[in-house]
């Protein structure tokens, strides 16, 4: 019955749905992977979160694996803020709408700075948009915030144009700047003495498990339903229903058309044997030259 699963056809088919169900499960085991990177960042964030402020040079690092393993400790830092080496990060929207991420480099008393995120503010999502940006406490500031490694995007990306940058990273900003830059991240403002205005604080981070376990669960449902389809499929193929059309019959049973066929041929040759004998008519002879010849 499901000798057809031999066919060429099929066993092209059989393939492309294993291959296709190993896809996903494949997916499904990578987004599971993802939550676990997810939910030891989380355990680190926390951790770092608990610890008393330490001072910049202790996280500030050019290893981007050890300067993510530092993120959202806290740091403590005094110095003078530069605006002239302010930059604007564009296209940071919020809920409250688009706006721009507001940041000034901290020189400290040794001569070297670090970045500070002092804030959002809104802002239309264009690059010849006019800010109003609230100037930082002028003199010595005294900040706390949040370690945050380099964002990974391309160079150009963080290298200022115009005043402006799509990313924050010390890699694109240093040379710009006639200081050096502590590396390896920046400081997501938290506290300042004096007190900042006219900035919404930078977010803190993001602690939830994300979509990572549905997104998972997702791709084995569709592994599942690929196998369950091609079952399916099989079996619909080899248990048909209602009438068999012409070259489908079962073995030996007659299509429609054959069976029809043979009956009307029976049926011809029944009416021919069923005919009574009748004596040949000479179509040169009339019936009145038979009878006078008598």
């Amino acid at each position: 019955m499901y000798r057809f699963l031999l066919t060429r056809r099929w066993v092209a088919f059989a393939l492309f749905v294993a291959l296709l169900a190993g896809v996903c499960i494949w997916l499904g085991f990578w987004q599971f992977g993802r939550l676990d990177q997810r939910l030891a960042r989380n355990d680190v964030a926390r951790a770092n979160l608990a610890a008393a402020p330490v001072a910049v040079a202790e996280v500030a690092t050019a290893d981007s694996d050890q300067s993510e393993q530092n993120e959202w400790i806290q740091v403590e830092v005094t110095g003078t803020y530069d605006t002239a080496g302010q930059v604007v990060v564009k296209y940071q929207t919020r809920e409250a709408g688009p706006g721009v991420e507001v940041v000034t480099p901290l020189r400290t008393a040794d001569g070297t700075a670090v970045l500070v995120d002092r804030g959002w503010m809104p802002s239309a999502n264009t690059t010849n948009a006019t800010l109003d940006i609230p100037e930082p406490p002028t003199g010595e500031v005294t900040v706390v915030g949040s370690w945050r490694a380099n964002d990974h995007v391309p160079l150009h990306a963080t290298q200022p144009d115009d005043g402006q940058v799509r990313a924050i990273s010390t890699l694109g900003m240093a040379p710009a700047l006639d200081y050096p830059l502590y590396e390896g991240g920046y400081l997501a403002l938290e506290e300042q003495d004096p007190a900042a205005t006219g900035l919404t604080l930078p977010d803190g981070p993001e602690l939830g498990q994300g979509p990572h376990f549905f997104y998972g669960l997702q791709w084995w449902f569709f592994a599942a339903l690929a196998l369950v389809g091609f079952g399916w499929f099989a079996w619909t193929e080899a248990h048909p229903r209602g009438p068999r059309k012409a070259g489908h019959a079962r073995p030996g049973q007659r299509s429609v058309p054959a069976a029809r066929a043979a009956a009307e041929r029976a049926t011809s040759v029944r009416a021919t044997s069923q005919a009574p004998d009748r004596p040949a008519v000479d179509r040169e002879h009339r019936p009145g030259d038979v009878r006078g010849g008598r």
